[in-house]
């Protein structure tokens, strides 16, 4: 962790963000509209690659109406082969260089016919369908509690001002629970029946690790799903990446304004 954070450091002249964003599929360009200082993953210790369609994989720090803001282009996923551990390491590295708000976004399935591709939904809880939990090892106790509660992962005044935000835009939005599976094959009919008895509305391959690290390490959390498909048998479409990005670009006007004003209301 040293290493890296010095590494860091060393590259953005101790540059200290107070708020962090992980952009996710199809959402990267957000990071391009201002000076900054680019760090790629591949050159910081301790860091993995990122090998998706749609992720650039580097830190992007800038300066955004007001906030210093650090934001991963693009991010791990566990289906890559990696770690849950090394998914979240980037979020324990934030919490270590100031980061104490972290805003994390996903391209996401609707789960039913209610919500639609094209919207945006401010995430309230979530499902952990992915067999496993990145805290799970020795417990670093300058990080976090060993048994950290999980009452309110997603914070519930950020979601209210997210949403007066979005209203004030004109944006269309949803609010609802995510799940989260671990990939890379799409879900079947049957399991996002599932998880719609269980109470989800909307599913995908990330956020809840981080979230979860998030939590652990005390930052308050806001997040946002860009639903770009629907699940599987919801209609009769098959599913492919391809669609996720197309409908994410078509998304991502608005869903820059929508940050934008979220940062400046910080």
């Amino acid at each position: 962790m040293k290493s890296t954070v010095d590494y860091i450091n060393e590259k953005t002249g101790n540059f200290t963000p107070e708020i962090g964003i992980i952009l996710g599929s199809g959402l990267g360009d957000f990071a391009d509209d201002f000076d900054s200082v680019v760090v790629p993953y591949s050159e910081i210790p301790k860091f993995e690659k990122s090998n998706v369609q749609g992720h650039k994989g580097q830190l992007v720090f800038a300066e955004i109406n007001g906030q210093k803001v650090v934001m991963m282009q693009g991010r791990y996923h566990f289906y890559e082969g990696y770690s849950l551990e090394t998914v979240t390491y980037p979020v324990k590295v934030m919490k270590q260089l100031g980061v104490k708000t972290l805003i994390i976004t996903n391209a996401a399935g609707a789960v039913s016919g209610d919500y639609s591709p094209g919207e945006l939904m401010f995430i309230t809880d979530h499902i952990n369908f992915m067999g496993t939990n990145p805290l799970i090892g020795k417990n670093d106790d300058s990080l976090g509690t060993r048994f950290p509660d999980m009452s309110e992962v997603y914070n519930k005044a950020l979601i209210k001002k997210a949403i007066e935000i979005a209203e004030k835009l004109k944006i269309n939005y949803q609010k609802g629970v995510y799940a989260a599976t671990t990939g890379p094959s799409y879900e079947t009919p049957a399991e996002i029946n599932m998880f719609r008895h269980l109470g989800a509305n909307a599913v995908g391959m990330s956020t809840v690790p981080e979230a979860i690290v998030a939590n652990y390490c005390g930052m308050k959390v806001l997040g946002i799903s860009c639903l770009t498909n629907y699940a599987a048998g919801v209609t009769d479409l098959p599913l492919n990446h391809q669609e996720v990005i197309d409908t994410a670009n078509k998304v991502k006007e608005n869903f820059k304004k929508l940050l934008l004003e979220i940062l400046k209301s910080f």
